[in-house]
């Protein structure tokens, strides 16, 4: 059989649409973390930094969650548009923002929005796309995702540096109308498998319970160690344990052999990646003295060495015809730790020290990332395409906005008991460090499954 082609005449419009949304979706996403210690100072909330990204991220839980459900019967084309309207919504809200509120609140939309429309994409690859084709199409999505990035960052701090933050947000805005514009057209084209009918009356409620429930404890974690962080800290989890029961596959925080193992383990190495580049451009500004622009260029040297691996990655899957799988996985998740470790130590950290680092942790998440995708939808069963591809999108997205939570809280305390900046960053990346560790205990547990024969009509 005659190798098939992402970009032939079959997958052509779905393809251009997928990686145009990830590319929007992408540039704000870095541009953001450039440009967030400009804006907490300019808004004069540097206190509420964390949640500039954790608001983000933990509104991303119920677009997630709320659109992996209905996406199996509904189809994504109404779900993706809304999404993207929401989206577009919070890019304005963030523009013209006059406090740290109205911009944590814009966050939530941009969250939410982003959330649903990667549910979208990737039950579009699970139902669209043979086996063979899937590594490639998420290697594109991947390098889609961090190529506006590569200049993204460095853009951002140039236009925070001599104009305003602001006009990052308008910036993104044609991005996102022009993708669209050409992915609606496929969408409106795929066809959702018939699936027996499940309850999934209580999904709305239990995200947004399980988003209000991290929120508190996150709070909490920002206000110990007065008795009323102890008090928010406690209602949080107590908020949190039964939404994550009823909506996580079985054995997910067990590590639990199969999909369960799966995505705890990506959970975690995305969280550590995320809260990596957060905290390293705050490292960099304010510890070291870089400007924005110049510690936007550093972190996007993590961007461009994922983009070349994700691309060789499709490569080396059609070589070994996905045999080596779990073998990437390993290989990128081993390599995201020697990346953090080399940048640990942030009192002694150089720009030669961020750069080797960040090439190293990129290279990692290029193989950890896009080769985890490849082999959860090798796992999904009929009628479950967009509930899988949600609890891959879960697990971009809850890890990450906690972890990102509890490092601005460990910050923040560490400035209360009057440690420096490098000393309160250099805790954050050791707890980095553990995430990577609990990664790979949860990368033992996965068990790599035979390539999925199914194919789309």
């Amino acid at each position: 059989m005659s190798a098939q082609s992402i970009f032939g005449p079959r997958y052509l419009a779905l393809s251009i649409g997928i990686i145009l949304s990830a590319m929007a979706i992408g540039f704000e996403g870095l541009a953001v973390t450039t440009v967030a210690p400009v804006i907490a100072g300019d808004l004069q909330g540097i206190h509420l930094f964390g949640w500039i990204f954790s608001a983000y991220l933990l509104a991303q839980i119920v677009g997630t969650l709320v659109v992996g459900r209905q996406i199996d019967r509904k189809g994504p084309a109404l779900l993706f548009t809304i999404a993207v309207a929401l989206f577009a919504l919070g890019l304005v809200a963030a523009a013209i923002a006059s406090n740290m509120y109205v911009m944590i609140g814009s966050r939530v939309l941009q969250g939410f929005g982003a959330g649903a429309m990667y549910t979208c994409m990737y039950t579009a690859i699970s139902l669209s796309y043979p086996d063979e084709l899937r590594a490639k199409i998420l290697g594109s999505l991947g390098t889609a995702y961090v190529l506006p990035s590569m200049l993204g960052p460095y853009v951002a701090g140039l236009i925070a540096e001599h104009f305003s933050w602001r006009f990052v947000f308008w910036g993104v805005l044609p991005f996102v109308l022009l993708a669209v514009l050409l992915t609606l057209p496929a969408f409106r084209k795929l066809t959702i498998p018939a699936a027996p009918a499940k309850d999934e009356s209580g999904v709305v409620g239990l995200s947004v319970l399980l988003a209000v429930g991290t929120g508190l404890f996150l709070s909490g974690l920002g206000m110990l160690p007065q008795v009323w962080g102890v008090a928010l800290i406690i209602v949080g989890l107590a908020l949190m344990v039964q939404p994550l029961r009823k909506l996580l596959p079985s054995g997910t925080f067990t590590f639990q052999t199969g999909l369960s193992a799966l995505l705890a383990s990506r959970g975690l190495f995305f969280a550590a990646y995320v809260c990596t580049q957060n905290f390293l451009v705050l490292a960099l500004t304010k510890t070291k003295g870089l400007a924005p622009d110049k510690a936007g260029l550093i972190v996007a040297s993590a961007a461009f060495s994922w983009c070349i691996v994700a691309i060789l990655q499709a490569r080396w899957d059609a070589a070994d015809q996905g045999r080596g799988r779990s073998k990437r996985i390993t290989l990128g998740i081993l390599l995201m730790l020697v990346g953090i470790g080399v940048m640990l130590w942030v009192p002694s950290l150089t720009i030669a020290m961020a750069v080797i680092g960040e090439v190293i942790i990129g290279i990692g998440i290029g193989l950890a990332h896009t080769v985890s995708g490849t082999v959860a939808f090798t796992l999904v069963r009929e009628g479950e395409a967009g509930q899988v591809s949600g609890n891959l999108q879960f697990a971009d997205s809850f890890t990450p906005g906690v972890a990102v939570g509890i490092g601005g809280a460990v910050v923040a305390m560490s400035q209360t008991a009057g440690m420096s900046m490098a000393a309160g960053v250099t805790i954050a990346m050791a707890f980095n460090l553990a995430l990577i560790l609990l990664s790979l205990v949860a990368n033992a547990r996965t068990r790599q499954s035979q390539p999925s024969k199914q194919t789309s009509a």
